[in-house]
């Protein structure tokens, strides 16, 4: 089945290739897990399917042709702009091989690594250079450090987050003040924006002071056309005076745009009255290392006035660094000159603490300074949010705004997840801790922490710093006194400046100690965690996730939280964070899967009950989940719902938490359908009727209603489902029984206990039905099947294939399909009564119960005896092997396929597992291997002619 896919995507590719431009609508073969991060492009967006896949204007990827072909990582599609005659643009899929554009490296003998199409220069010699580069770069902080006139000189603009591969991020500022050149007045509003550009996503948070809440965002390109919308939604009860928003799926045009600073932000507000405020989007080096913050408003009315200033404290020493950016606080006659003086004033309640005097251009407005020394009272100040910052022209009209410093304000949310895995002393406990975070503008911290599965009686919750000795532990508070029943909720009223400033740097700890383990049996980092746009209840305590509730109780090192939350249409919103998960020791291990999330019923193995999220390839995972089906829905409505991470060590589960989401969803989810279309059509079960929904599936010769369960005719030991137009239908998994003796019934699917067997064989027996517990993925209906089951395939495009039956080799993980084969047949004329038969019969005889039909497709599976193949424009005869030839590519080698009754099937060559550290791949060898031993295999060749030379003598 998996070949079906792999000739689809080889002719898509064909199609790239040829510039035709035809889209594939196959499932990408290439992710084990296909997330519902977001809801599909919208109809009329510009841009190229592939593959199964979306991809916007101008983006370039490499083709994924599923198993046994994988990656091609020398091949690289993109997404051209195309105009049609009415002007209409559109996207066209084009592909070209790229191994020709390999630079040369420039060591001696390069080596190849795993899934890269260049040749590079061994791991020493490119990480001396890579580290030359970074200190290269990093010279001109050097020399500044003495400069007290440029600001975070002592942070050397690196932050203390841990950024990974694949998780960088670019942050912007936007400041938004008044427009000052329409004929209405100008506004007193003023906002500030701080924009995280993460992947080809736009994460955005605003805040505002002196307007009403505004009802849209806008963002422009420099001709004033509008590229992206927001509506505001109503405001959170914590966020009255703030805006979160995400703008997904940002194409490379609009990302150009954005990094060249040629966008800009408008905010509204709705009504007769419109108040409107403007500004342009800017990289800002300070962003990087701000912990407090300041809006700068004036006094007079419609002045168009308004100013940020972006703050942090040096990590050794009390100096508080800032840079302002102000508008329209310079008059029009005021450009003239070149410089403006200007008087910058710390304030404690109207008296001057400090002043800076200093002169500004009004071409660049900017203005960096430090404060040096501030003193006890000062930092005291700080902390409450009771300091303010003051900018003042000089001269006989003084134009003044000032505003007071707080901690950093965002959509972010302060969390932490507890895990053994990260205590001083790592351990396996397979419990967890959890911990949400609120940052008030007084500079008091609440916070809610929960601890569950731990090994003895907790005695000690304390938030920490990093030990700067081993096991040397720097306690800042102690929240023991509020934790009872394992929970802790309560507010560290009397935080420092130098603890906030470390808490919003990522520098700060939460510690969990017990009767067994003194110091400490879970251990997590306090981490900002980047505003998702998801519908969870991020303020809310999240179900937290440990390996004593997976059933059996595992003992792991990860722990982990999830928000999950049910929205007006019955869509599932989560957001997942782990901690403490075993990693690879490759560098690249972000791009490999760490777990599986899944969302099921407590005390079920029924499949139709569980459903896979995503996967996890970093320590977060998040997402929307549709077409929930009722049963599920009515078990997160009563709390007997599990969300659980599973990784290849534990299969069956690494971490579990229960998930209790109170939902109206009584009938399952509404999917794209409004709350009154779904109640008139859910219920209607004439068949006339519902060949009008668009969701419903014709299976049978009957229609059955979306989300809905049946048992099928052709086997009442199956259980099909609707999922919007799609059947997919799965075995009956029967119970494992624990009597000595079972009996099979005629009339029923599953084996039972003989009642003539009185005697009981302990519940330790059946743990034979886990010894491969790791099961099958297929990734036809996107499903764990456990070992030894069988189940008729779902094969996009040609969607579900009963003349198939696949089958779960519990010992290696592998899914086999076969077709059905048919009985010889004593007539010499057999015929077909039905399209949708598998199997001829002979006219006069009855038509067997357990034939199996295809649908629409019912020349495609016909299983007539032995059959000649058909791969790309070669025929091949049964039994005929051959290494197939890929687009671009050329012959693939590595690759064997051959002809097995009509269906071609392919596998590559079985590689060995590698032990060693370095891995590298030779050209024209088909498995990578260790450069250790091809070095001790040169020396071996170098000293064979000496052998033979001494044989002589």
């Amino acid at each position: 089945m998996e070949t079906v896919r792999s000739l689809a995507l080889l002719c898509a590719l064909c199609c790239a290739w040829m510039r035709c431009g035809l889209a594939s609508r196959m499932k990408p073969p290439a992710l084990p897990i296909q997330s519902e991060k977001e809801a599909p492009p919208s109809k009329g967006a510009s841009g190229c399917s592939f593959g199964g896949r979306f991809y916007s204007l101008e983006d370039s990827w490499h083709p994924d042709l599923g198993e046994p072909f994988g990656v091609m990582h020398c091949v690289q599609c993109y997404c051209e702009l195309q105009r049609n005659r009415r002007g209409k643009v559109y996207g066209k899929v084009s592909c070209k091989n790229i191994k020709q554009d390999c630079p040369e490296p420039s060591c001696e003998d390069p080596i190849l690594l795993p899934g890269r199409c260049c040749k590079i220069c061994p791991k020493g010699e490119e990480e001396k250079k890579q580290v030359e580069s970074v200190f290269d770069g990093l010279e001109y902080l050097q020399e500044k450090d003495d400069d007290l006139h440029k600001s975070y000189n002592d942070r050397s603009y690196l932050s203390s987050e841990d950024v990974r591969p694949g998780e960088s991020r670019t942050d912007f500022v936007a400041l938004l003040t008044g427009v000052m050149d329409t004929w209405r007045p100008s506004s007193s509003g003023v906002g500030r924006a701080r924009l995280s550009l993460s992947r080809n996503n736009l994460v955005f948070s605003i805040t505002f002071k002196r307007m009403a809440r505004p009802s849209r965002v806008l963002f422009q390109d420099n001709d004033g056309n509008t590229v992206f919308q927001f509506r505001v939604p109503r405001p959170d009860s914590t966020q009255s005076n703030m805006v979160c928003g995400v703008w997904k799926n940002l194409s490379k045009s609009q990302v150009r745009l954005l990094q060249a600073e040629l966008l800009r932000i408008s905010m509204a507000t709705g009504g007769s009255r419109q108040d409107e405020i403007r500004g342009k989007v800017i990289k800002h080096r300070a962003l990087f290392a701000e912990t407090f913050s300041s809006m700068l408003t004036s006094e007079e009315e419609h002045s168009g006035m308004g100013g940020i200033a972006m703050l942090t404290l040096s990590d050794t020493e009390n100096n508080l660094h800032f840079i302002l950016l102000f508008q329209g606080l310079l008059e029009n006659h005021e450009t003239e000159h070149p410089l403006v003086p200007i008087r910058v004033q710390l304030q404690y309640r109207h008296h001057v603490l400090r002043e800076i005097r200093a002169n500004v251009t009004a071409y660049d407005p900017d203005f960096a300074e430090v404060l040096a020394d501030l003193n006890s009272r000062e930092l005291f100040w700080l902390s409450r949010g009771q300091l303010e910052i003051a900018v003042e022209t000089e001269g006989r009209s003084p134009r003044r705004i000032s505003g007071f410093i707080t901690g950093r304000k965002s959509c972010d949310t302060i969390q932490s997840v507890m895990s053994s895995g990260h205590a001083l002393t790592p351990g396996k406990t397979g419990s967890v801790g959890s911990a949400v975070f609120f940052l008030h503008d007084n500079g008091s911290l609440d916070y809610h922490v929960q601890v569950v599965g731990v090994s003895s009686q907790v005695v000690g919750v304390t938030i920490e710093m990093k030990p700067r000795r081993r096991n040397k532990r720097s306690v800042l508070y102690d929240l023991s006194g509020d934790y009872a029943g394992g929970r802790a909720h309560g507010s560290w009223s009397r935080m420092e400046a130098r603890h906030i400033h470390m808490l919003l740097q990522n520098e700060l700890f939460i510690n969990v100690a017990t009767a067994h383990h003194q110091e400490g049996e879970l251990r997590g980092q306090i981490r900002t965690l980047l505003y998702s746009g998801l519908d969870t209840p991020r303020h809310e305590l999240p179900v937290p996730l440990a390996g004593q509730f997976v059933s059996p109780p595992v003992s792991t090192s990860a722990g982990g939280h999830a928000w999950v939350s049910v929205d007006d249409r019955c869509h599932l919103h989560y957001e997942i964070v782990v901690a403490g998960l075993s990693k690879s020791d490759d560098d690249s291990v972000n791009a490999h899967l760490h777990g599986l999330a899944e969302i099921g019923e407590l005390q079920s193995s029924s499949p139709a009950h569980k459903r896979l999220l995503m996967g996890f390839y970093g320590s977060q995972a998040q997402g929307i989940l549709k077409d929930l089906s009722h049963e599920l829905l009515q078990h997160l409505d009563e709390g007997t719902a599990f969300i659980q991470v599973s990784t290849k060590m534990n299969p069956r589960g690494e971490i579990r938490g229960r998930v209790h989401v109170p939902n109206s969803c009584q009938y399952g989810s509404r999917a794209e359908t409004d709350e009154a279309e779904f109640d008139d059509l859910l219920f209607v079960q004439d068949p006339e009727e519902l060949k009008k929904e668009p969701h419903t599936c014709f299976f049978e010769g009957e229609y059955h209603a979306h989300g809905s369960h049946w048992t099928p005719h052709y086997n009442n030991c199956f259980s099909c489902s609707c999922q919007k137009k799609t059947v997919i239908c799965d075995p009956i998994l029967c119970p494992v029984l624990t009597c000595p003796r079972t009996i099979q019934p005629d009339d029923k699917c599953c084996p039972i206990c003989d009642v003539q067997s009185r005697e009981v064989v302990p519940p330790e027996v059946p743990e034979r039905a886990d010894e491969h517990p790791e099961g099958c993925y297929f990734e036809g209906d996107q499903k764990m099947h456990a070992p030894g089951t069988t189940w008729h395939p779902f094969v996009p495009p040609f969607g579900y294939i009963k003349c198939a039956v696949c089958t779960c080799k519990g010992s290696t993980g592998e899914v086999h399909c076969e077709k059905v084969t048919c009985p010889p047949l004593p007539c010499s004329q057999p015929v077909r009564r039905s399209l949708s038969d598998c199997c001829k019969v002979c006219p006069d005889e009855p038509r067997p119960l357990e034939l199996r039909s295809a649908p629409d497709h019912g020349e495609l599976m016909q299983a007539d005896g032995a059959r000649d193949c058909k791969f790309g424009k070669s025929f091949y005869q049964n039994s005929e092997h051959w290494h197939p030839r890929v687009p671009l590519m050329g012959e693939m080698k590595c690759i064997t396929c051959w002809c097995d009754h009509g269906v071609t099937k392919c596998q590559r060559k079985q590689c060995p597992i590698l032990t060693c550290s370095q891995v590298v791949r030779r050209e024209g060898h088909c498995c990578p291997e260790c450069q250790d031993v091809l070095n001790k295999e040169e020396v071996d060749l170098m000293k064979l002619p000496e052998k033979k030379k001494s044989w002589r003598h």
